[in-house]
């Protein structure tokens, strides 16, 4: 069963606590964090703090994904905030395998992120430091994005990889995506959705997230 991830970038910041409490009512299975620096992407977002805050509120996975450059310093940070997941981008760093090292170390699952024009084979030597796989489907900075078509094949490819490895490390795929295009983003092989405007800007959030999660029932 797939499992849907509500990115909080597209949440009210004003009323974070309420939003992350109206998703986890919803059957949300975890909570996708964004945070950005404006440097790596064009935008700015939130830091440990208010993750440490909404780590007082809710018991969902925390999701982070850090759009950020020089990762390495704020791992720890994260982590103490209460991150269950921290997903770090291949061109964040130019040391990516000790990264991964370092956020397992810390004793939280470590990702990697996969821009649109990031070639898969980049994860063939840190395959073995991997509990998730994050491909992005948008250019990453901003929300509300339209999915960009050519990813449909990039995550059939990577499935596909996988499975001729015999390796079974989770897809999360991130950008653009709602009730009209789930099915088929499952289908060619993710496991975790993650969306944000998609539910947040939903006449009813608790619908939304539960029509997305029997998206991949026959």
């Amino acid at each position: 069963m797939i499992k849907i991830a509500p990115s909080i970038l597209s949440a009210n910041f004003a009323n974070l606590v309420s939003d992350v409490r109206i998703i986890e009512e919803a059957g949300a299975d975890m909570i996708h964090i964004d945070v950005m620096d404006g440097h790596f992407v064009p935008n700015i977002t939130i830091g440990a703090p208010v993750v440490k805050s909404l780590r007082k509120v809710t018991d969902l996975t925390f999701d982070v994904h850090l759009m950020i450059e020089n990762s390495e310093q704020y791992v720890k940070d994260f982590v103490k905030a209460g991150a269950n997941i921290i997903t770090v981008h291949a061109e964040a760093s130019k040391h990516i395998h000790r990264l991964l090292q370092m956020i397992r170390n810390e004793g939280v699952k470590a990702g990697l992120a996969l821009n649109p024009a990031t070639p898969i084979n980049v994860i063939e030597h840190v395959l073995d430091d991997l509990d998730m796989i994050l491909i992005m489907s948008v250019n990453p900075g901003f929300g509300g994005q339209k999915f960009i078509p050519s990813i449909y094949n990039k995550i059939s490819s990577l499935k596909e990889y996988l499975q001729s490895m015999d390796i079974t490390i989770p897809i999360q795929v991130d950008g653009g995506i709602g009730l009209d295009n789930i099915k088929q983003v499952c289908e060619c092989g993710a496991e975790i959705i993650v969306s944000g405007s998609a539910i947040f800007n939903s006449d009813n959030v608790k619908d939304t997230i539960r029509l997305m999660k029997k998206a991949d029932e026959d």
